[in-house]
């Protein structure tokens, strides 16, 4: 499995210990985020992770900013992507079980062993599958090819 981590200037600490942690549980990790502390552009990379998951260069996206809300909104414009913009483990299991989320914001202010909490729970965490689930995804998707 690859996940694709993407981040601006506040998330770039946060994703080189992420991207250990997720290297050492044997996934294979592609950095598309900022690789400096400098003032910088979420959008950029929340479009590069949205756009790695579309075209199927990664399986999971995260996404690391101040609040994870801009990153969300802007990954959600990438066609084929369901950005959730998550807080907590409950969360980062729901996104998965109801919405099959392919890509998760969250906070640089979360502590590194929450994260990896939510992020665990992220990747693992199958999507149900329940017919009102599928309809409700597939009224996105239908949506977004208009």
């Amino acid at each position: 499995m690859t996940i694709g981590i993407g981040n601006d200037h506040r998330g770039y600490e946060l994703k080189n210990e992420l991207i250990k942690y997720l290297e050492e549980q044997n996934y294979n990790v592609k950095n598309l985020g900022s690789n400096t502390t400098e003032s910088t552009d979420y959008p950029i990379y929340a479009f590069k992770v949205g756009e790695s998951v579309a075209n199927g260069e990664i399986d999971f996206g995260i996404l690391i900013c101040r609040t994870g809300i801009g990153m969300s909104i802007a990954c959600n414009k990438v066609k084929g992507v369901r950005c959730g913009k998550v807080d907590s483990i409950s969360d980062a299991k729901l996104c998965r079980i109801d919405n099959n989320c392919n890509v998760i914001a969250v906070s640089y202010e979360k502590s590194l062993d929450e994260l990896k909490e939510i992020i665990t729970t992220f990747i693992t965490t199958q999507f149900t599958n329940e017919e009102r689930h599928a309809r409700r995804i597939n009224m996105i998707k239908e949506y977004e090819e208009k």
